[in-house]
């Protein structure tokens, strides 16, 4: 047990994204790497102290105050339910950040709530596709052909993403996305049109995706996209969304243009379950999806 909660620290600690816990009176016990990236604060400075007390100072897009009225964190610890919120907060440099957050209660051993966790991504879209490019350059994390993250990426963020859903309960969906007939652009276009192809689904993909969800190249024409999502309903409207507006996609190649459809399992992924469980089930839903005439989504009902 005790290496397991080193490994999640670790992970943790060294995420793009920032994390924080607070406790019930909203003192800062917790503060990662990437909340002190995103605000400029360090843990040594923030760690103690209470969020509400001149530190982030949470606005919404009106600029009114969140801290002392509707703040997620205190309202998630009052009744226990999760909640999302796209939110300014004061960098340490004083000027306000936009950033996409998202809490969820920390409940002890006999159900009673003891705190809470709040998860930020930076949502200038500018910052972070650079911070995220870089570092995925570095690691050597990213597709060649399309620019996505690959599959070694997506298998550790997954793994990551499921250790928090069974710990704190941060809930998620997982697409498979499989393009319809690419043996078939492959050889009557030739390879270069199906390049071409995972080129502009890549591209769909990365534009639709919104702040805390990511999209990347499973591998040959697959897909897989990891939503920050609470519901079934909301991750069918997504993948519906995704499905759409990839059958309105054009790809061009050697002056003709081709359109190209996609088949997508969803599902939502389960606490406790392993990666590859989630992993096969969004595929057989992928398949059922080609069994039912392709260009379609598939979830549980």
């Amino acid at each position: 047990m005790h290496q397991n909660e080193s490994l999640h620290r670790s992970v943790v600690e060294n995420l793009y994204d920032g994390v924080y816990y607070v406790d019930p009176s909203r003192t800062i016990t917790y503060w990662n790497k990437g909340a002190e990236r995103i605000t400029g604060y360090t843990a040594a400075e923030v760690t103690g102290r209470r969020c509400m007390d001149g530190l982030l100072m949470h606005v919404d897009g009106r600029g009114e105050q969140l801290c002392h009225t509707i703040c997620p964190l205190t309202e998630t610890m009052r009744d226990g339910r999760l909640r999302e919120a796209h939110i300014f907060l004061k960098h340490k440099d004083g000027h306000r950040h936009p950033v996409s957050v998202r809490a969820a209660p920390i409940h002890a051993p006999d159900g009673a709530v003891i705190g809470a966790v709040e998860i930020f991504s930076d949502d200038s879209d500018l910052v972070r596709a650079q911070h995220r490019a870089e570092d995925l350059e570095r690691a050597a994390m990213t597709d060649p052909l399309t620019g996505l993250p690959n599959r070694r990426y997506l298998e550790m963020l997954l793994g990551h993403r499921l250790e928090t859903l069974t710990s704190v309960g941060i809930p998620f969906g997982v697409l498979f996305v499989d393009i319809d007939h690419f043996k078939q652009v492959n050889d009557e276009r030739g390879h270069a049109a199906g390049d071409a192809a995972l080129k502009v689904v890549a591209q769909t993909l990365s534009h639709i995706v919104r702040a805390g969800d990511v999209a990347g190249r499973w591998g040959g024409e697959e897909f897989l996209v990891l939503a920050a999502v609470a519901t079934g309903a909301q991750l069918q409207a997504q993948a519906e969304r995704m499905c759409a507006l990839i059958a309105t996609s054009l790809v061009e190649h050697e002056g003709a243009a081709f359109q190209v459809t996609v088949s997508i399992g969803a599902t939502l992924a389960r606490a406790g379950e392993p990666r590859e469980q989630v992993i096969a089930r969004a595929d057989a839903l992928m398949y059922a999806s080609k069994r039912a005439g392709r260009n379609r989504v598939t979830a549980p009902g």
